[in-house]
């Protein structure tokens, strides 16, 4: 063979070698697989870039392994280089940006918004980390512990914040491990270790891989119903976390609902005993910024009266049809007045409901109020409590609670689905001047001498006609704001057209979505200017933010007050033995954790007071997968039958590759020229018997006959007289050389068989 055909030949061989490299494709897949979290949907472009990167960054510490004065600076400059650039990248992430790089990559992402230069930075750093040590513990220094400790810093990653890792990466990352076992082990440091063949070890792996493919699809996965809440507190710091997710909302008085998006910590915070599911509120906003699609509270959300201690009534969520009907039974002038006679003096007709409330873990100053809640009938908690406008509780002083009791007293939403109730409420919200029905009454009932002989009663609705007659006015001024958007009035329009009340305005609204092919999707990142408007008419996918927002922007063009809350939806049941203040009881209800916060509309419905609607119906059948603890489960026997299906194709081709390449390699050499077929048979026999180009034609031939006792020197000879003596050969030499070409297969195919008989015996 010539020089240049060799050094063309090696050129060709290092790069094959080096960008097929089993290491650079497992550290891609390593910052593939943590760049899927920190940005979805620009995975494939890290991948790629780590891909070119790596292979630069190996060849430099492949010249540190040659080199290892000059190698050393050369690998300085290229660590301060990978410094600067990440350090440059977070400089322009701070821009603009609230907080510092340090606590943005110690906080949930689900809790911020993207920063395209701090992600860039973090990808830096990980790519020049991994691929050093990748690198260094395969390459240089092989050691399996340190190899398995990289291995499970993208399960760590996703870990910490209760994500899953997709699958495809799950099964991935573990085929790449096992891979860089095989390849780089070390079975003896001394001169008696051990070098199996590189293809019997990659069969072995192969069927390993089958293996492991048919245990996952076929045995049944077993269900863990230990509990695990003190090792994942360990595991992933719940308490530091939710920290920092406090300092990045300090007050409270805006939000964007970040913390609703992606998975959350599963520990319980808190146990419900309840016989219904429900929504429950610890925060309500009334501001809506439609230029950075936050949330702000107002004065209707931050006024307050302190309570000493329970019971506190709460006089906002229902009741104010039995107090209106209450004052017209009492006053005949003021029941024709609003043309209510014939209804004076009824009452709406449901059962109040109770639910207890047992705090675990709260790290808020803010307690859960349940929906529909009339009042906090008693609870365990000693300190003073502030009654928010909205209906939301909060500890006076800002102190936190945990393990404490609250009861609740409500009214359920079945109390609307009563066509006799809804008869009332349409009549008393169909009254021309309503604010002065309510000031008419109040003011009736406050000068009633009078009195009922059941105070408490009396006293309650003197209380919530107080409530309503003073707030509702600051509600028209207050939660009627949808920004003027043309659209959203329309569409409001629309969508309420024929119904008979404001209660089935706002169902049909709740209604909308889920009938419009609107999406629930966690995973979905916003663009940066996108808001409610964009939700609705245009990429119709988000989470209970968008859903919430929506609804309240609608609602608000139709002509109902209503304000955006947070909270959580109970809707994980619970039945089991648990501590409460009062020692270990049996708690039927629900669960709560982060996993279960929400965001919900609230809406003032005429005659009746304020009312919690579901928009985000969409999410039901989402929930119940994550929450099912099959559900990985599930996936990885998906995904092992497709590696069966896989691992099965690739093994019959493994076994059967090679014969299909022989009858085709016969077939096509019989339609060369003489010449070409010759030289076809020797390079042929040169990759078989994995003799390299290094050697000549005759060198060939020896080591053939070395290994199987097969003679090919005609055909080198022939080889030789074609390539360097310029002959021309025959339809005799092509037919002589493919003979001596299936002696010499046939001849290596024995070889192997012995071999394995002489393995198997020793």
């Amino acid at each position: 063979m010539t020089e240049t055909t060799k050094k063309s030949s090696g050129v060709k061989h290092f790069f094959i070698r080096t960008l097929a490299d089993p290491v650079l494709l497992y550290t891609v897949l390593v910052m593939m697989s943590i760049m899927y979290h920190y940005r979805s949907s620009l995975a494939f472009a890290y991948g790629l870039l780590s891909y070119v990167a790596g292979w630069l960054v190996f060849r430099i510490f492949d010249f540190v392994n040659k080199h290892h004065i000059i190698g050393f600076l050369a690998c300085t400059v290229l660590y301060i280089a990978f410094g600067f650039m990440a350090g440059r990248a977070m400089e322009k992430g701070a821009e603009n940006y609230p907080i510092t790089w340090g606590l943005w990559f110690l906080t949930p992402q689900d809790s911020l918004k993207y920063n395209k230069w701090y992600t860039l930075a973090i990808y830096l750093l990980f790519l020049i980390f991994m691929l050093s040590v990748i690198y260094y513990f395969t390459r240089v220094r092989y050691r399996i512990l340190m190899n398995f400790l990289i291995f499970i810093i993208p399960f760590a990653i996703y870990g910490k914040e209760y994500e899953k890792m997709p699958i495809g990466y799950i099964i991935g990352l573990a085929i790449g491990y096992v891979l860089m076992m095989v390849t780089f082990r070390q079975l003896h440091e001394n001169d008696k270790t051990v070098v199996i063949d590189k293809a019997e070890t990659w069969k072995s792996v192969a069927v390993f891989t089958a293996i492991f493919a048919v245990t996952s699809t076929i045995l049944p996965k077993p269900t863990v119903e230990a509990d695990r809440s003190v090792l994942e507190m360990l595991i992933n710091a719940d308490a530091f976390t939710t920290r920092l997710d406090k300092m990045l909302d300090v007050f409270r008085d805006t939000s964007s609902g970040s913390q609703f998006r992606g998975k959350q910590s599963t520990n319980p915070l808190y146990y419900l005993e309840a016989s219904e599911q429900m929504r429950l509120k610890n925060a309500t906003f009334s501001t809506y910024n439609f230029k950075n699609d936050t949330w702000k509270v107002s004065d209707i959300d931050t006024y307050y009266q302190v309570y000493d201690s329970a019971p506190i009534n709460i006089y906002t969520n229902g009741g104010l049809a039995d107090a209106i009907l209450y004052v017209a039974g009492r006053d005949k002038d003021f029941a024709d007045k609003y043309g209510i006679s014939d209804i004076a003096g009824k009452s709406l007709t449901y059962s109040p409901k109770k639910v207890s409330v047992y705090s675990l873990a709260s790290n808020a100053e803010t307690m859960l109020v349940p929906q529909g809640a009339v009042s906090l009938k008693n609870t365990s908690y000693k300190g003073k409590f502030d009654l928010m406008r909205s209906g939301a509780l909060i500890t006076d002083s800002g102190v936190r609670y945990t393990d404490e009791e609250f009861d609740y007293e409500y009214i359920s939403n079945e109390a609307l689905r009563n066509p006799e109730n809804m008869e009332i409420i349409k009549r008393l919200s169909s009254v021309d001047d309503y604010q002065a029905m309510l000031d008419d009454a109040y003011d009736i009932i406050s000068d009633d001498d009078d009195l009922d002989t059941d105070l408490s009663r009396y006293y309650k609705y003197k209380g919530i006609l107080n409530v309503n007659a003073r707030f509702y006015e600051s509600y028209l001024e207050n939660l009627l704001d949808y920004g003027g958007d043309s659209d959203i009035y329309d569409l409001a329009e629309k969508i309420t057209d024929g119904a008979a009340n404001e209660y089935e305005m706002a169902k049909n609204i709740e209604w909308y979505f889920i009938q419009n092919d609107y999406k629930y999707d966690l995973d979905y990142q916003k663009a940066q200017d996108e808001n409610v408007h964009d939700f609705i008419f245009k990429t119709k996918t988000g989470v209970c933010v968008e859903y919430a927002t929506a609804m309240v922007m609608l609602s608000r063009a139709a002509g109902i007050p209503a304000r955006y809350c947070e909270g959580y939806l109970a809707n994980e049941e619970y039945h089991s033995q648990a501590k409460t203040p009062d020692g270990v009881k049996r708690i039927d209800g629900f669960v709560l954790s982060a996993n279960d916060g929400h965001a919900f509309p609230e809406l003032y419905i005429k005659g009746y007071g304020w009312v919690t609607f579901e928009p985000t119906m969409t999410n039901i059948a989402q929930t119940e997968k994550n929450k099912d603890p099959k559900a990985t489960t599930h996936l990885l026997s998906k995904a092992g039958v497709y590696l069966l299906i896989i691992t099965s194709v690739l093994l019959l081709l493994v076994i059967v590759m090679p014969i299909i390449m022989h009858k085709l390699f016969i077939w096509r050499n019989n339609k060369r020229t003489p010449d070409a077929a010759v030289a076809a048979v020797v390079h042929r026999l040169c990759r078989l018997y994995g003799i390299t180009n290094v050697h000549t034609a005759n060198e060939a031939a020896e080591l053939v006959n070395s290994a199987s006792g097969a003679d090919i020197s005609a055909t080198a000879a022939m080889f030789n007289r074609s390539v360097y003596g310029g002959a021309e050969l025959n339809e005799a030499d092509r037919t002589k050389a493919m003979e001596e070409y299936l002696t010499a297969y046939e001849a290596l195919i024995e070889s192997k068989k012995q071999a394995r008989k002489r393995k198997a015996k020793t």
